[in-house]
């Protein structure tokens, strides 16, 4: 397959992380349920991710459930949860061809057991995959996160004048994963919703009004346009 011609998104980012927001609000304007607008969101999933592999992204971590979506009505987290179940276990295998591998962040112990195991299978297959690796958040919150590394520094009984960023970093879920350059929010809402706390703290981030269900290539493309015209400086 010809790859196509990234030169337009000069300078390209390494690691691109997504809020997928506005599921719920599409089925509505729309007359649907719930269900219907979490669906359509997979498909534009499915694209992003075929859009950005394509274009060869190193790094994509996606929102899916957060610590704090527990409080949605038990029917709707019920829906998700047997959702996730059924779409890694179709996609798996096209994931393992474009040489994509799986990175679950979150508390992998607090989804159920069945939740777990496809989870942890999808993981394992895609494991040798080297093109880009995909992290999917799921019962992830930013504060559980840091809380959760400070809890095994701890553990591990490291001694404080030895903690610095970088070693920090390597407690974190994301530990192996470069910095978020990019940081695409859909939806229409201007905030980061406990996601990433640690990892975009110098992130462009790009708020777009189009609902996840209507996020295609096209709106990627807008995206990384948007990055390419920033000039990054990290403080300096």
């Amino acid at each position: 397959m010809i790859k196509p011609d990234k030169s337009q998104f000069n300078p390209f980012p390494r690691h691109i992380a997504v809020i997928m927001d506005g599921n719920r609000r599409w089925a509505d304007q729309r007359g649907l349920p719930g269900e219907a607008g979490h669906r359509a969101g997979v498909e534009s999933l499915r694209t992003t991710i075929g859009r950005l592999n394509d274009l060869e992204l190193s790094f994509l971590t996606v929102f899916g459930f957060s610590t704090e979506n527990w409080s949605r009505s038990e029917d709707e987290v019920q829906s998700l949860l047997m959702l996730l179940e059924e779409v890694l276990g179709k996609e798996t295998g096209g994931l393992q061809q474009r040489g994509i591998q799986l990175k679950h962040l979150g508390r992998l112990e607090g989804l159920p057991p069945s939740a777990q195991d496809v989870i942890k299978q999808s993981a394992e297959l895609t494991r040798n995959a080297g093109d880009m690796t995909l992290s999917f958040a799921f019962n992830y919150g930013g504060r559980s996160e840091i809380i959760d590394a400070v809890k095994t520094i701890i553990k591990d009984k490291i001694d404080p004048e030895n903690i610095n960023e970088k070693m920090f970093s390597g407690y974190l879920y994301t530990a192996g994963l470069p910095d978020v350059d990019l940081l695409i929010r859909t939806g229409g809402e201007s905030r980061l919703s406990n996601f990433l706390t640690w990892q975009t703290t110098y992130s462009e981030i790009y708020f777009t009004e189009a609902l996840w269900p209507d996020f295609d290539a096209a709106e990627v493309d807008k995206a990384l346009l948007f990055y390419c015209r920033k000039q990054r400086r990290f403080g300096g």
